[in-house]
């Protein structure tokens, strides 16, 4: 599986920004789909998460509300809609895939379950 991720940049607070994270290789519908921050300083953290057959959605409290995640499976991408930015969501963003809880009755958020990881892309917001 390699995934691409795109779209950050510099925003104001309160604006929007979608990213997108193109996903190519072998993959099943079971797979969790991840997006994960880091902030500088700061250990990587789950934000939202779905499976790539789409479905249940799954969301960090702090942007619960605020973002969306969803797939689109003629594009082969994975998307994060991040509405109402706040400063605090300054991060590098990454996307990623786990094969590992392709079966698992529970949505991995933990990071280190995932084994294959995008690029990141930056994602900064001034106030």
């Amino acid at each position: 599986v390699q995934l691409q991720a795109s779209g950050g940049g510099l925003v104001q607070a309160g604006d929007s920004l979608r990213l997108s994270c193109a996903v190519s290789g072998r993959t099943f519908s079971s797979y969790p789909m991840g997006w994960f921050r880091q902030a500088p300083g700061k250990e990587r953290e789950f934000v939202a998460g779905i499976r790539w057959s789409g479905g249940n959605t799954y969301y960090a409290d702090s942007v619960k509300g605020r973002f969306a995640i969803s797939t689109d499976h003629a594009k082969s991408t994975l998307y994060l809609q991040m509405n109402s930015l706040k400063r605090e969501d300054t991060a590098v963003y990454y996307c990623a895939a786990n094969s590992r809880a392709a079966t698992w009755n529970t949505f991995p958020r933990f990071s280190g379950s995932y084994n294959y990881w995008g690029q990141g892309t930056q994602v900064t917001v001034s106030s």
